[in-house]
């Protein structure tokens, strides 16, 4: 089952690095929650729908699986920066119900200043 649920994450952020949201969309539940360093997102159009804008691009170094739950960590491009994070995957009925990322947002922050 792990290999499952681990291949439904890759999947997804397959379709992610592709620009396929329609197709990433199949893989994450109505109502998956995100929570990141920058912000909260309830529901996955709202997801998509930030995913869609900013069209991010992630380079997996390490996949662990835990029952339901499958952590990546990556380097993620975004705005113009590489930025190494991890993102904590939950998914039920083999969809993603929650994402939780942590990275370190200075490099953005600043690059904003």
């Amino acid at each position: 089952m792990e290999n499952d649920i681990k291949e439904v994450v890759l999947c997804f952020i397959d379709a992610l690095n592709n620009d396929d949201f329609t197709h990433a969309k199949d893989y994450i539940s109505d109502d998956m929650v995100f929570v990141g360093a920058m912000g909260t997102r309830n529901g996955g159009q709202a997801y998509i729908s930030d995913m869609e804008k900013m069209r991010l691009k992630y380079d997996i170094k390490k996949t662990f699986a835990d029952g339901n739950d499958v952590c990546l960590w990556y380097n993620i491009a975004i705005s113009g920066q590489t930025i190494f994070a991890s993102g904590w995957y939950h998914v039920e009925n083999y969809r993603i119900l929650s994402i939780k990322v942590v990275f370190d947002p200075r490099p953005l922050l600043e690059a904003k200043k």
